[in-house]
């Protein structure tokens, strides 16, 4: 065996299985920068390699940099707690009544922001709310881990919402908005009969009535807080609360619009991303006076090592002659017809996604895709394909996605224990059906539109 494909399988292994293991719960940068560091001072990557990966990856991590500052700051101004306190409002006391709002909160909190970041947002705005609501940990599990996986794979419409699909749209030459335009009606549609099929497999674990909640959740923030709305909590204060949550809220989805159109216009989309993580962060400070060094701090900068990192390890792979292999299993099949070859890229990267991540899997993937001469249309169909099997498809177990193992690294610090068992009972049904549904939906949507 050539000594550089034993290098970069050793590494690319190793990274994977610390990156999954977590011991100590060390970072998942730490190993994948080390594992790069190895693949670098071997020389399987070059410096042109490293120019051209840093061209690739740039923007994609500065605009999920951007959006996630944005989240932080709506936690600054108490979003959790108040959205929290909505939810429980609008349950109206129906356990399967919340379901459908926490559905909703996750899908559009991805949609706003992506996924890891909803993950971050959704995950203590639902312990907030079900420990307020004295549910057993029997009766939170099935909120918390249907939430967590719509938010996640609600990163599929758009590809905006996923920093690995970011990078892949700039491999592939492919624009924001044309990836919206073929993906999101079907991935619409797939994320609905999901939501439905986890309903119909976890309405017996739901309480049909809700107890009342424990104490105020707004209350608790305003009294640890100094907030622009301060003062004793009334009905008159807290519809300002919401009128000032629905402002910041608007304010976000005109910058994510603004991204559509910037694409559109052929303009960089991170530019619009920083500009209005900016002006966000400016009125904080005009409405909180406070000091945006603990936004900096808050930030996870260690998602753009994450993302170099692993693209250095791929790269390295891929320089190793494996992209050559998956090409030669894969091109077959793809000669067939763009049937057989949407289901081939879908299912070949959800099966790659839950052994070895998305992250990585994705990037072989389009790798492979941009090697085979395809023509544009099958180029691009496969590509979403490859979209679909890496944000639903990896969600057949918990280690698929880099946000999914944020999710139980969140859970495991309020000592939630979600076992392996209550995973898979639902993602076992749901991931495979939801992947066949939105692959043959998206296959028809592009010959109906675009073929």
């Amino acid at each position: 065996m050539n000594i550089d494909i034993l290098i970069s399988v050793l590494v690319f292994l190793m990274t994977t299985l610390v990156i999954f293991w977590r011991p100590n719960g060390i970072n998942e940068a730490w190993p994948a920068s080390f594992g790069a560091a190895i693949i670098i001072l071997t020389g399987v990557v070059s410096q042109a390699d490293l120019v051209d990966i840093i061209h690739k990856i740039g923007g994609a991590s500065v605009t999920i940099i951007a959006t996630i500052v944005m989240a932080v700051i709506l936690e600054s101004f108490g979003f959790f707690h108040w959205a929290a306190a909505r939810l429980a409002v609008l349950a109206k006391g129906s356990g399967y009544r919340l379901y459908w709002y926490i559905q909703l909160l996750c899908f559009l909190m991805t949609l706003l922001f992506n996924n890891d970041g909803s993950i971050l947002i959704t995950t203590p705005i639902l312990i907030l709310l079900l420990k307020n609501l004295r549910l057993k940990p029997h009766q939170q599990i099935p909120y918390l881990l249907t939430g967590a996986l719509i938010a996640t794979a609600s990163s599929t419409p758009i590809g905006v919402s996923n920093i690995v699909n970011l990078i892949a749209l700039k491999i592939v030459h492919m624009s924001l908005y044309m990836h919206t335009a073929m993906m999101f009606v079907p991935a619409m549609a797939g994320l609905l009969f999901m939501s439905w099929l986890m309903f119909v497999l976890v309405k017996k674990k739901l309480p049909k009535r809700l107890p009342n909640t424990a104490y105020d959740i707004e209350q608790i923030f305003f009294t640890k807080n100094f907030h622009p709305l301060k003062g004793r909590i009334s009905v008159e204060t807290k519809k300002q609360r919401t009128n000032f949550m629905l402002k910041i809220i608007l304010f976000v989805f005109f910058v994510r619009c603004s991204l559509f159109i910037s694409s559109f216009l052929s303009i960089p989309i991170e530019i619009v991303a920083v500009l209005g993580s900016l002006v966000l962060l400016v009125g904080r400070w005009y409405h909180l006076r406070t000091n945006p060094i603990d936004i900096l701090k808050k930030t996870p900068w260690h998602i753009l090592i994450f993302a170099f990192s692993m693209y250095v390890i791929i790269y390295g792979l891929h320089n190793s002659g494996l992209t050559d292999l998956l090409l030669q299993i894969s091109k077959p099949m793809v000669e067939q017809g763009l049937f057989e070859a949407t289901f081939l890229m879908g299912g070949l990267i959800s099966v790659l996604s839950n052994l070895f991540n998305n992250h990585p899997a994705l990037l072989v993937g389009t790798i492979t895709l941009t090697e085979m001469n395809l023509d544009p249309i099958t180029l691009k169909t496969m590509y979403l394909a490859s979209i679909v099997g890496s944000d639903i498809g990896s969600l057949l177990l918990p280690v698929g996605t880099l946000a999914s193992l944020i999710w139980m690294h969140i859970l495991r610090k309020n000592r939630i224990k979600v076992k392996w068992e209550d995973y898979l009972s639902v993602s076992l049904i749901a991931v495979p059906l939801t992947l066949f549904v939105t692959l043959f939906l998206l296959y028809f949507w592009v010959q109906l539109f675009f073929g």
